[in-house]
């Protein structure tokens, strides 16, 4: 049966691409709404991105025909743009009044085709509470489908094998395993199923061919001073050294390394391989496109209290004793050399950023068109390296998952130049793992 879907301003603001979500059925936008959304229109944000966006589309549909009468869509659809003027019950009424003629239109719909069920969709969960007491079917908008954050790809898997494939994987340093669904650059835990304290690390070689699979590199030496703790990190270093993979995501809770070992990564590409021409590191601190604020100071200075956090890491890495920190030896030094550049997001747009490792850490904060902007500025010989917590989003426009990171984890899975590990297990201190478990 055809339906009425009546869009929320929010619905619009979220995903201009909302308007065809809904397969054959109308669509209808309030009148009320398109004036909401005029008032974002200069903003310099993804609010105001997206309601530049949404105003383009109906215009070209505007050139069509009729929006108030209705015009078709491209997947068979209807979209309206409708007003009213029907009140509802004073009783039910809100201070803002923009929802009341929005709710409106909601009910005019319902009332006036009851053989064509009206939907009203609204991420404002107080707005869905109101349309229920009027006895209007209300739904949030998803968008794409939504994967649980305890359920995402991990970028391992354990796998049960033949003591024979381990022996020969030992033996030839290479085998084919034929693993359902697996991704390019998967890690695995190999164990035996008739000695399961026989294990090996491997992952996926796709340059070897689509079932090859490798071991892990040993790093008998460690990066800049460092070891892998546990298994996770040991895949994580593996996916920074190794060139061929350009996007590289790393997902896990405070304290787990991400952080340390993408810098430790870098550096080691960097000034020792010289891979790269430099290491480029910078955190979202505002959206793209806004200053980076009234502090005093330039660039560095304003910034300095932002990466203090990339600072430290630098500085644990350059193994400083107090003796060397009260010389002024510190991170400034790899800066004063060229190697290490601490840049704000704001300025990225229009850039192109060739032989860089570039490090975006809490990308959890960063919606999917900002990464996208982020991502797309790599020029030849860049490799970008993602890293944050899903769990802490300090954006309030984000939820833990339709934020940029796990947006591009989703989208890059079964890509052969990306990578990604999830790491679980806290090294920072025995205080700062229990912290993350319980509180």
């Amino acid at each position: 049966m055809a339906k009425n879907f009546v869009l929320d301003t929010n619905v619009l603001l979220h995903d201009p691409q909302a308007l065809f979500a809904f397969g054959d059925n109308t669509v209808i936008i309030p009148i009320y709404v398109i004036e909401e959304i005029d008032t974002f229109k200069k903003d310099l944000n993804e609010l105001g991105r997206n309601a530049r966006q949404v105003a383009r589309y109906l215009d070209s549909f505007r050139a069509q025909g009729s929006l108030g009468d209705g015009v078709k869509l491209p997947n068979g659809g209807v979209l309206k743009v409708a007003f009213t003027k029907r009140t509802i019950p004073p009783e039910m009424l809100s201070v803002h009044s923009m929802d009341n003629k929005i709710m409106a239109v909601a009910l005019e719909a319902r009332d006036s085709h009851p053989n064509m069920p009206a939907i009203f969709v609204t991420k404002d969960a107080n707005l869905r509470i109101r349309a229920d007491a009027l006895g209007l079917t209300s739904v949030d908008f998803e968008g794409d489908e939504k994967i649980a954050v305890d359920d995402l790809y991990t970028g391992y898997a354990e796998v049960m094998v033949s003591g024979e494939l381990i022996n020969a994987f030992y033996e030839k340093g290479e085998c084919e395993l034929e693993l359902e669904g697996h991704a390019p650059n998967q890690f695995l835990i190999l164990k035996n199923e008739a000695n399961p304290s026989q294990t090996a690390l491997a992952k996926f070689a796709p340059g070897k061919g689509p079932n090859k699979i490798a071991p892990v590199a040993r790093l008998k030496d460690g990066v800049w001073g460092i070891r892998p703790r546990n298994m996770e990190q040991s895949f994580a270093l593996d996916v920074l050294l190794n060139d061929d993979i350009k996007l590289v995501t790393l997902v896990g809770k405070a304290g787990t390394g991400k952080t340390l070992l993408a810098i430790a990564g870098g550096l080691q590409r960097t000034m020792e391989a010289q891979v790269f021409s430099k290491l480029l590191v910078s955190r979202p601190i505002f959206p793209l496109g806004k200053d980076i604020g009234f502090l005093p100071g330039d660039v560095e200075q304003k910034l300095n209290p932002w990466m203090q956090p990339i600072f430290d890491n630098v500085e644990f890495l350059m193994n400083l004793s107090r003796a060397d920190k009260k010389r002024g030896r510190g991170y400034h030094e790899l800066i004063d050399l060229g190697v290490l550049a601490i840049e704000p997001l704001t300025y990225i747009r229009g850039r192109s950023i060739p032989n860089q490792f570039i490090i975006v850490d809490e990308a959890q904060n960063l919606t999917p068109h900002e990464v996208k902007t982020i991502i797309t500025r790599a020029g030849d010989n860049t490799k970008i390296i993602l890293t944050g917590d899903p769990y802490q989003i300090d954006n309030p426009y984000l939820d833990s998952m339709n934020n940029g990171l796990i947006h591009v984890l989703n989208r890059f899975r079964n890509e052969k130049i990306a990578g990604h590990v999830t790491l679980t297990k806290g090294e920072r201190s025995l205080l700062a793992e229990c912290a993350s478990n319980v509180l």
